[in-house]
């Protein structure tokens, strides 16, 4: 498994690479028809910011060759705050005196309705805390079944599972599952997860692996800005990416890059990453990976979700909200983070149009699952 790999690259080593490279490795990887993991490196390196703009250009050609001028749009639907784990950036930290709220079966159907009158979408993704008692791999199912009745593709932000839970849950519909290894420092890992099952790294960064293995058909893989220092961060992402490509080369997959927002308990990000170094590591991406989808989510302001829609990014999340129960009622809960877009789906669809591409509510059919 991944884990295996991962020991054998040093943090310290990995970081202090990609302040050393210069503006050839740049040029040099501006150049090659393959980039590796190196050239990665070289593109998101401070060597590179007098390149931006060249990047630019080259990521919006190898986007629009593989992708063409489309915006995917899918929404995210809570189902449960409650949750074991005391991660320190996190609204649903267990140690957080909050209302806790696991929706039913009736409240789930609820809300999948009242996501409907909202915008065509097709592209669901379940987020849920992690508390196995109470929305586990038997919690999921009923949501799975339930959600299939009113979307084509059904995505998962959850707890790490077994890979018997990812087989169970693909034959109930389930297509793709997302997870954040939040930062692959091993070292300063449980600092942001002292307690919880989400507290034991090896499981987690192994996860992807049963997600492989269960033939889930697509992986969504990011870590969180704002933690450990981010260039080192995604360079082990990249390196991550490349082994689930070569073992897991049916699967598809996708990179999300969120900073961290303020949360309830008063943290604050350790790092902050710039607009102008988000766009760097977006086209860095799409230069290294042409297939790879590249999502931004509501977490990102509306001028520059705008700015990067025909320069990298493949899809968007709209109309986000982050509390279970928050399309079809008003809960008494918090949200896990703050959204910064709050645009309606069909305002931030009417600007795709403008900019002269097409939202994509469904890329995917249930059909495909059997």
């Amino acid at each position: 498994m991944f884990y295996d790999e991962l020991i054998q690259y040093d943090w310290d080593a990995t970081t202090a690479a990609i302040s050393a490279k210069t503006s050839a490795d740049v040029e040099r990887a501006l150049r090659a028809p393959r980039p590796t993991v190196d050239d990665f490196m070289a593109l998101i390196s401070s060597a590179a910011e007098p390149y931006l703009e060249q990047m630019a250009a080259l990521s919006r050609k190898l986007t629009l060759e593989r992708f063409g001028k489309t915006i995917s749009m899918y929404i995210p639907l809570y189902v449960s705050n409650a949750c074991t784990n005391a991660c320190v950036y996190c609204g649903f930290n267990h140690a957080n005196s909050m209302t806790r709220i696991t929706l039913t079966e009736e409240q789930v159907e609820a809300e999948c309705r009242a996501i409907k009158e909202l915008g065509p979408f097709e592209n669901l993704l379940v987020v849920s805390g992690e508390f196995p008692r109470l929305n586990g791999v038997n919690y999921l199912e009923k949501v799975l079944r339930i959600a299939d009745k009113y979307f084509a593709n059904l995505t998962i932000e959850v707890m790490p599972m077994k890979q018997a839970d990812y087989e169970r849950l693909v034959r109930v519909g389930l297509n793709g599952v997302v997870c954040f290894q939040e930062t692959y420092n091993e070292k300063a890992y449980n600092r942001y997860h002292p307690r919880g099952m989400k507290s034991i790294f090896q499981w987690r960064v192994n996860g992807f692996d049963r997600m492989g293995a269960a033939g889930v058909h697509k992986i969504g893989m990011g870590v969180l800005i704002g933690l450990e220092d981010w260039r080192t961060d995604v360079t082990m992402m990249a390196r991550h990416l490349t082994y689930l490509r070569k073992h897991y080369w049916r699967t598809r997959f996708s990179v999300n890059f969120p900073r961290l927002c303020p949360a309830e308990g008063g943290y604050k990000p350790n790092v902050v990453m710039t607009d102008r170094q988000l766009a760097q590591l977006t086209f860095a991406f799409r230069i290294f990976d042409r297939d790879v989808d590249i999502s931004y989510s509501t977490r990102e302001a509306p001028d520059f979700r705008a700015n990067m829609m025909s320069l990298g990014v493949t899809s968007m999340s709209a109309g986000s909200k982050t509390d279970p129960g928050g399309y079809a009622s008003a809960p008494d809960s918090l949200a896990q983070f703050e959204v910064t877009d709050e645009r309606t789906p069909l305002e931030v669809a009417r600007q795709i149009h403008e900019l002269g591409y097409e939202p994509v509510w469904k890329d995917w059919d249930r059909v495909f699952n059997l």
